[in-house]
């Protein structure tokens, strides 16, 4: 099975788990349109059975894949950097704009992704009150969406994931749960962490350079660069 066919298969197979007050799961799957875009985007970029690389970031937030699908893409790099045409407003994701630059610092966006493989710890993300929520933000937020996280991420590295090494999109408790959960499951023989784009748009936005070299660099000890 090619990896469009599973990773299609598996967004429409997600059950939301059950979140406590005042928090709300943000479930783009169940729109047509979005099923549509992430449709072509996989079978674009993704109709092979190749291994890939995975990349594990937090969560999706309500302004990019919590409306296209599509891990850290918004709208407008749907469009503009994809190619994929999208009925939503062109409003820009802080940490779209950042993957998408280093992509095309890889070598370009097919290039990318012909060896890697974004999802995140929830592939569902949460708001409160309209605001972004990470899933450790809260004890019980965490302790409901672990156990839906830990089955998803069971399903997708039963693709051909490369194990030798998993990149961590996130420094601090993001990387913290991932490494317990390898821990127990011996998923990774690596976890390599790398600095999330959100915090280097939102605090270190003129040292942007620095922080998509420190990402290449980090593809490059791997032996992963565009061919």
């Amino acid at each position: 099975m090619k990896w469009n066919e599973r990773v299609l298969n598996f967004i429409q197979q997600l059950q939301p788990p059950q979140v406590p007050p005042p928090y709300e799961v943000l479930y783009p799957f169940a729109d047509a349109e979005v099923l549509q875009a992430c449709q072509q985007f996989y079978k674009k970029y993704y109709a092979d059975a190749a291994p890939r690389y995975i990349m594990m970031g937090i969560n999706p937030g309500r302004l990019g894949a919590g409306i296209t699908g599509v891990p850290f893409t918004d709208p407008i790099r749907l469009k503009d950097s994809c190619g994929i045409a999208n009925p939503w407003p062109r409003k820009p994701e802080l940490s779209s704009i950042f993957m998408y630059e280093m992509m095309e610092a890889f070598g370009g966006v097919a290039a990318f992704y012909r060896q890697l493989y974004i999802s995140s710890i929830s592939p569902l993300g949460f708001v409160a009150d309209g605001k972004n929520v990470n899933y450790y933000d809260d004890r019980l937020l965490a302790e409901a969406v672990l156990p839906f996280a830990q089955q998803c991420l069971d399903t997708q590295l039963s693709w051909p994931v490369q194990r030798s090494v998993a990149f961590c999109i996130g420094e601090g408790k993001n990387l913290q749960y991932l490494q317990q959960l390898n821990q127990q499951h011996q998923w990774f023989d690596h976890i390599e962490a790398l600095p999330h784009p959100r915090f280097v748009m939102q605090y270190k936005r003129t040292q942007i350079d620095a922080y998509i070299d420190q990402y290449l660099q980090a593809f490059s000890r791997h032996g992963i660069a565009a061919s």
